[in-house]
C-alpha cells in the first residue's frame, strides 16, 4: 500500500480545494494510505535562498517552523498531490512556501515517485492554469517525477461552489486510479 500526501494550499477550511481534495482522498483511499495537510495550519517561513541546508548536519533548515513536520511527512510519502486555490494565476502563498523549501538535499531521502495537480479557480479564461501547470511541469521534470493527472475547475469561486461539480467526480476517478 502507498503513502499518498496531499497538501492542501487553501486557508479556506471545507472550501472548494479542500472539497476537490477530498474527493481525490476518497478515490485513493480505496487502495492507499491517504494523509490530507493543510499547509495553511503550519507555521512555514519562505525560503530565504541562504543555502545553507546544503551544509547544515542532516541538511536542516536554519530557519525554525512547522517545515520539519513537513518533511518528516514527504519522506513516508511515495506520491504528492497539490491542491490550490489559484491566486493571481499562481497558487497560493502558503503552499509555495512549502514547495520552495523542498529545495534541500533532504529532498533526496524522499521515495516521491509520482504526483498529481488539482487546481480551483474563480475565473473562466483559458489560461487561467497555464503559469501552474508549467511550474508543475518544471517540477515533475527536477525531481524525475511522474505525472499521474491533473484536475483542473474554472468558475468556482464561492464556498461551496464546487458541490455538484463534475469536477469531483473527476477527481475521485483520478483518486482511484492512482
Amino acid at each position: 500500500m502507498s503513502k499518498i500526501l496531499i497538501l492542501i494550499g487553501s486557508t479556506r477550511k471545507n472550501g472548494n480545494t479542500e472539497l476537490l481534495a477530498q474527493s481525490f482522498a476518497k478515490g485513493a483511499g480505496e487502495h492507499h494510505d491517504v494523509e490530507m495537510v493543510s499547509v495553511a495550519d503550519y507555521k512555514v517561513h519562505p525560503c530565504v535562498g541562504c543555502n545553507s541546508c546544503f551544509e547544515r548536519e542532516g541538511h536542516r533548515c536554519f530557519q525554525q517552523d512547522d517545515m520539519a513536520e513537513i518533511y518528516a511527512k514527504l519522506a513516508e510519502a511515495d506520491m504528492v498531490v497539490i491542491a490550490s486555490p489559484v491566486y493571481f494565476y499562481g497558487i497560493s502563498a502558503q503552499l509555495k512556501a512549502v514547495i520552495d523549501r523542498m529545495h534541500t538535499p533532504m529532498r533526496n531521502r524522499f521515495k516521491i515517485k509520482r504526483a498529481a495537480l488539482l487546481l480551483v479557480g474563480a475565473a473562466s479564461l483559458p489560461e487561467l492554469f497555464d503559469a501552474i501547470i508549467l511550474q508543475y511541469k518544471l517540477v515533475l521534470a527536477f525531481f524525475h517525477l511522474e505525472d499521474a493527472g491533473m484536475v483542473l475547475v474554472r468558475d468556482v469561486k464561492e464556498r461551496g461552489d464546487i458541490k455538484g461539480n463534475p469536477a469531483l467526480d473527476q477527481a475521485y476517478a483520478l483518486g482511484v486510479s492512482v
